[in-house]
């Protein structure tokens, strides 16, 4: 198969940091529980991952086709490696976020790679949609094996939980090896004759009305998603009385949802218009949403003891995580749809500005999230999400009609 290596250790790094980047939404609930913190002071974890994302991104982007996208991948993975046995040793609040510190800066450098490799390795827009969709979805899949490997190491000991850190630099390192080993070759133009040049580029693109609009889409999107994934774990503890471990576990639902999703997405993309499913996506979340919550604030005061076993729980513990099967499609579809439609030698700076605006839309809807989950409660709290999915509806919207209307630079 053409370009097999590349595409492997893309899969490969993007599952690993999958395990790590979406393990926030665990971590804070383990630093609310164990290290005595509140919601709204746990929420600042998200902000330490995605604002250096954002950061990295926007500092980076312009010359990583000049530094090579394996040694980016290569360096990512040797920081968070560090990260984790900091934690290990650590164990305290102040390291959970040096962790993600790590985490995001090293992201950062992976995520710009695998963009833009993709852009290298496609030869259509419907590979290329096709590809992202299916990375996106892997990449979920890891995620769901967060929720079974983090679980798997509670007991009554505070501290055991950190075992997990080993199995996680292990993984990270067989990452690490593999990619030092594969073979990753491709020309790639960059975007001017000097760094300075390139820079120059990157910032033009952010002007460009088109790429405006998808770039705010995907902030909005990220909000939505990030909402819902950080705070999981806590609203299943919270709302559903689910027990520790078991709300964690049951947020596995949401991650294959997701995945289920993408991997659905890769196929549907190539027969049906992108703003449809998207449209179509949005509004059957937003659906999900309106007719769990107000059950949840009717219910809540009926359950009067911790749910343990999985057998126990009700019908709305399974159904809201569901709606990750519906938001799935639409990160993949936005990104690759400004992606391909812009010349390869832009591919890394255009996905510095997503990741720097994905970054920002992470942390702002998972802050804001925290805050109201301290304040009104978490059911109330997650009717907050329905305001980025009416605004998404607008975007996409706006951007069939640009993208109809003219070129997107």
């Amino acid at each position: 198969m053409k370009n097999l290596g590349i595409k492997i250790s893309i899969y490969l790094n993007y599952f690993v940091f999958a395990i790590l980047l979406n393990s926030v939404g665990i971590v804070i609930a383990k630093s609310i529980n164990v290290y005595g913190v509140s919601e709204s002071q746990a929420s600042v974890l998200e902000a330490f991952k995605d604002l250096p994302i954002a950061v990295v991104s926007f500092i980076v982007a312009s010359f990583l086709p000049r530094f090579g996208y394996k040694k980016s991948m290569l360096t990512g993975l040797a920081i968070v490696f560090f990260g984790c046995l900091l934690m290990i040793f650590g164990n305290s609040f102040l390291y959970t976020k040096i962790l993600f510190l790590s985490i995001g800066v090293s992201f950062a450098l992976i995520k710009l790679s695998v963009y833009s490799l993709i852009g290298l390795i496609t030869d259509s827009k419907a590979a290329h949609s096709s590809l992202m969709s299916s990375i996106e979805g892997f990449f979920m899949v890891g995620i769901a094996l967060a929720y079974i490997l983090f679980p798997f190491f509670y007991s009554d000991d505070p501290n055991s939980w950190l075992n997990v850190y080993y199995v996680l630099c292990v993984l990270i390192l067989l990452s690490f090896l593999f990619l030092f080993f594969s073979k990753v070759e491709y020309t790639v133009e960059t975007s001017g004759g000097s760094v300075l040049d390139d820079m120059k580029a990157s910032a033009k693109l952010i002007v460009v009305p088109l790429v405006l609009v998808f770039i705010i889409s995907a902030f909005l999107f990220v909000m939505i998603e990030q909402g819902v994934m950080t705070w999981l774990p806590r609203f299943n503890e919270k709302i559903f009385f689910f027990s520790e471990k078991l709300s964690v576990q049951m947020a596995i639902i949401f991650a294959l949802s997701l995945a289920l999703g993408r991997f659905v997405a890769g196929y549907l993309t190539k027969r049906f218009s992108w703003v449809l499913l998207v449209i179509i996506s949005v509004i059957v979340s937003g659906g999900i949403l309106l007719f769990i919550l107000p059950q949840l604030n009717a219910d809540i005061d009926k359950v009067v003891s911790e749910i343990k076993s999985i057998t126990d729980v009700p019908t709305l513990g399974f159904i809201l995580p569901l709606i990750g099967l519906f938001i799935a499609p639409i990160y993949p579809l936005l990104n690759s749809t400004v992606l391909s439609s812009l010349p390869k030698k832009l591919h890394s700076p255009m996905s510095g500005l997503i990741i720097i605006f994905s970054a920002l839309g992470g942390t702002i809807g998972s802050r804001i999230v925290g805050e109201l989950f301290e304040s009104v409660g978490g059911a109330n709290a997650f009717y907050f999400l329905l305001i980025p999915m009416v605004l998404l509806i607008v975007f996409v919207l706006l951007i069939d009609k640009m993208s109809k209307a003219k070129s997107i630079v």
